[in-house]
């Protein structure tokens, strides 16, 4: 029996309703699936409360907007940060880890240890870490990592004797300096020896004040001002309240290696450009998510430096920084 026009008509609707509905279903399946599909997380492991730090942290922020990383669109990042005390990092580390995070910033060369310590196999990207990072056991070297750790150092014990000679070149007369340094943190101790060796070739006498964790601070001042120190090289960033209150007290010039101590009251420091440093940390981050192993990204160095100081602070103390430096100067607080 024939089918009429009519009929076809009706059986050609038929088809293209369910042509139709199949392609409506098909792609609510693939918008359902987008949106199902896992968002990337990140630990971000501090020393220092991220307020401590907000350009840093900022910076990081940025470098992963720039790569098309919105945070709270389709990416997460889980914040961690000691609050100046290192015990309580080892903890946090393992938080991060039993959150299942695919990659984990860790900012410090104490932070560092501590992830290392909790996971072999989350890819870390270190940075800021304070010295060589194959000495410290976190990488096999830098041109081949090796593990799961990669990022970048700011080998803190090659800038030694430029702290040194910043210092001088500022004050000519000084000629006995101490170097103030946290026995506590494992890569300080090459940059003591550092500083030891770039002593004698400007004609500074160099006097150890070494002290173990942050109740010892005063100590350490004490044989300062008994030892006649005339400057100050402080190494790291940690009990700076207490650092720049006594700095203060005995008037002495004191060069830094954290652009944070200058910025809250301290005279003088040369440093690694660090926004710069975390934004090319998230350019690594980037890379671990796209599938690159931290094995095959070498360890890299900082590319830009910064002097800065603090003329607010020269005054206060009675110091007169010379022309010459300050035209050198990167940044100079009024």
């Amino acid at each position: 029996m024939r089918r009429g026009p009519s009929e076809k008509h009706r059986m050609k609707k038929k088809i293209t309703v369910l042509t139709l509905c199949a392609m409506l279903f098909a792609l609510s399946f693939c918008a359902e699936a987008q949106q199902a599909k896992k968002v990337p997380r990140i630990g971000f492991l501090g020393g220092a409360a991220a307020s401590a730090d907000p350009d840093r942290v900022e910076a990081f922020r940025q470098g992963l907007r720039e790569l098309g990383h919105v945070e709270g669109k389709n990416i997460a990042i889980e914040y961690r940060d000691g609050e100046g005390k290192r015990d309580r990092l080892p903890e946090l580390a393992a938080e991060l880890v039993r959150l299942k995070v695919d990659c984990i910033v860790a900012a410090g060369t104490l932070s560092t240890h501590a992830v290392k310590q909790s996971t072999s196999l989350i890819p870390i990207v270190m940075t800021n870490v304070g010295d060589d990072p194959v000495q410290q056991g976190f990488v096999a070297s830098l041109a081949r990592p090796g593990g799961n750790i990669t990022g970048f150092t700011v080998m803190g014990s090659e800038l030694a004797g430029k702290r040194l000679e910043l210092l001088k070149e500022t004050f000519p007369k000084i000629s006995r300096v101490g170097i103030l340094w946290d026995s506590t943190n494992p890569s300080f101790l090459a940059y003591f020896r550092e500083t030891e060796l770039a002593a004698r070739p400007v004609g500074v006498q160099l006097q150890n004040l070494e002290y173990g964790g942050p109740k010892n601070v005063e100590d350490a001042f004490r044989a300062a001002a008994k030892g006649r120190v005339e400057g100050l090289i402080v190494v790291g960033s940690a009990s700076q309240a207490r650092i720049l209150e006594f700095s203060a007290k005995g008037r002495l010039p004191a060069m830094y290696g954290d652009p944070g101590h200058v910025i809250s009251g301290g005279l003088m420091s040369y440093a690694p450009n660090f926004p710069d440093l975390y934004r090319r940390t998230a350019i690594y981050v980037d890379k671990i998510l796209k599938g690159t192993k931290p094995a095959d990204l070498p360890v890299e160095r900082p590319t830009k430096f910064e002097l800065i100081v603090n003329l607010k602070t020269a005054k206060q103390i009675g110091l007169t920084i010379p022309p010459n430096v300050l035209a050198r100067a990167d940044k100079v607080i009024r």
